[in-house]
């Protein structure tokens, strides 16, 4: 079935990731002190950390879909991209949002000084921003949402973008755009929030090399 291509080595490695995440909060029980609205700070955490799971598989069973069989469009016509791009952005925005909320009921959790924390959220925050405008001026939101799994004949004709942060990498979204899930951890200095940033981080690159990487190639041949 071509919507599973090479989703064997994403359930592996999903696996080993959520082991090793969850043995380390399991090994220091300061990671999870704290609670936010009387919700702990376990329970912040698992939401923080299955909604990457939920929205990554959403997106791979949208695209290979659409790329494939034309599944939403011939489920929901010319709306098939507006649908798929709506669940997405809820999908998306919770993986942010959900960092926040655990970062403020695990806060003060690491214990570094707090200029050093201010110093590296500004690290981390501003390429992200740049990211963002990057994509904003240069690239297109709706590029960056998937167009072109809705749209392969029309954007296989359409050049890489060079301009912003896209002329120093390809890969700006993968390689700074998760740089902003950071920074609510280091602001409040909240291991748990830390530790599942990370999580997220190298997660979206088993989407990259196991569901994006393998669409480009069937989009754009191996330009």
């Amino acid at each position: 079935m071509k919507i599973l291509k090479h989703q064997h080595w994403h359930i592996l490695l999903l696996v080993g990731l959520l082991f090793l995440l969850y043995a380390y909060l399991e090994a220091d029980r300061t990671v999870l002190n704290g609670e936010l609205w009387g919700i702990s700070t376990l329970a912040w955490a698992n939401l923080a950390i299955w909604a990457p799971v939920i929205h990554q598989c959403y997106v791979l069973v949208c695209w290979r879909s659409e790329l494939h069989y034309r599944g939403l469009s011939r489920l929901f016509g010319k709306d098939g991209f507006s649908v798929y791009k709506t669940g997405f952005s809820i999908l998306g925005l919770s993986r942010p949002v959900l960092i926040i909320l655990l970062a403020i009921s695990g806060r003060m959790t690491l214990n570094i000084d707090p200029i050093f924390s201010y110093v590296l959220s500004a690290i981390f925050l501003i390429p992200a921003v740049y990211l963002f405008y990057s994509v904003k001026k240069y690239f297109g939101f709706d590029r960056a949402f998937g167009i072109d799994h809705f749209y392969p004949e029309e954007y296989r004709l359409k050049p890489f973008v060079d301009q912003g942060i896209f002329k120093y990498t390809r890969n700006g979204m993968y390689k700074f755009g998760f740089f902003l899930v950071w920074v609510p951890g280091f602001l409040l200095q909240s291991k748990a929030a830390l530790s599942i940033a990370l999580f997220s981080h190298l997660y979206i690159w088993v989407h990259y090399y196991f569901t994006e990487r393998p669409d480009m190639k069937i989009i754009y041949g191996d330009a």
